[in-house]
């Protein structure tokens, strides 16, 4: 009988490709959705978090849980009410699913959860960041330290609990790469503010695996750093723009120009995050496809 594995977020950048994976593997794999929108190979279960409702038969027979659901950091300004979004649907999300599994009396064999490298801080400078590190004192961190304070409601359930702090997710379909090479494949590619600021990044494909390997591997508990290495985002520039055979815009653009145009926001991409993957590395027995920033932009940029 084929394990069933249900998702949060499923449509996702993340959960797209998450969920071909695991119907590579042979899993049988469910969404929890806020529409019944068909969704080929899966089987998709409504829910609403306002009014406190999952669809009967979602949590039934679940063997594995994942959480990706989230409103983006990057989508809006964060006005008061975006603020209020990118918290709550990572907050009162998981703690729907903790109660359903409570008053149920559903134990699932493992949750994963999805969680931010911005755990640390928006702007953690030069600090490499292991995972007992201190969480930071800005926006981003207090919605990580929420957002993982409600996935350990999950494992008070007594299910094995995972979080993966993730960096900048390295894809083709979408996310931060596909906007940052956009302007270098016109040859206007440049670094943004000092350059200085480091980027903790992963292959897409690796971080799946990751998520695959969380749920497999009994031994996978508490938060990991779900990231390969660390660049500068000047060097990260250089390297799409090599990648892409295209020249380097000369100026950076300045820090200002970013504000006045994202206000705080702008944080996200002017913020420096390096993250050490201590974890992954020292206890764990997975092996990154994609260990080289090269390689990983040349298998995506092609």
């Amino acid at each position: 009988m084929k394990k069933k594995v249900l998702i949060t977020g499923g449509t996702g950048l993340i959960g797209k490709r998450l969920t071909e994976l695991l119907l590579k593997k042979g899993y049988e794999v469910a969404y929890l959705s806020r529409n019944r929108k068909a969704v080929p190979s899966v089987t998709v279960f409504e829910w609403d978090v306002e009014k406190q409702y999952i669809e009967d038969g979602a949590l039934e027979n679940t063997h594995f849980l994942i959480h990706l659901a989230g409103t983006g950091v990057a989508e809006k300004r964060w006005t008061d009410e975006q603020k209020k979004s990118i918290i709550s649907s990572r907050v009162d999300t998981i703690g729907l699913i903790a109660r359903k599994l409570k008053e149920k009396n559903i134990r699932p064999a493992a949750f994963t959860s999805a969680s931010g490298s911005s755990y640390y801080g928006e702007d953690s400078g030069n600090v490499k960041n292991t995972e007992d590190f201190p969480p930071g004192k800005d926006f981003l961190s207090h919605v990580t330290i929420e957002w993982e304070k409600a996935a350990d409601s999950i494992a008070d359930l007594g299910v094995r609990t995972v979080k993966l702090r993730t960096g900048i997710v390295l894809s083709d379909e979408g996310g931060a790469l596909k906007q940052i090479a956009a302007p270098a494949r016109f040859g206007f590619g440049a670094p943004l503010g000092s350059g200085k600021q480091w980027i903790s990044w992963i292959h897409i494909d690796d971080l799946c695996r990751m998520y695959i390997g969380a749920l497999e591997n009994e031994n996978w508990h508490g938060a990991y750093n779900a990231v390969t290495d660390a660049v500068t985002n000047e060097d990260f520039t250089k390297l799409i723009c090599k990648v892409l055979n295209k020249p380097q815009w000369a100026p950076n653009v300045p820090a200002f120009a970013l504000r006045l145009v994202f206000g705080e926001m702008a944080n996200v991409v002017l913020g420096s995050s390096y993250l050490i993957n201590q974890r992954i590395k020292q206890e764990t027995d997975f092996k990154y496809q994609y260990p080289e920033l090269e390689g990983a932009l040349r298998e995506i940029l092609g």
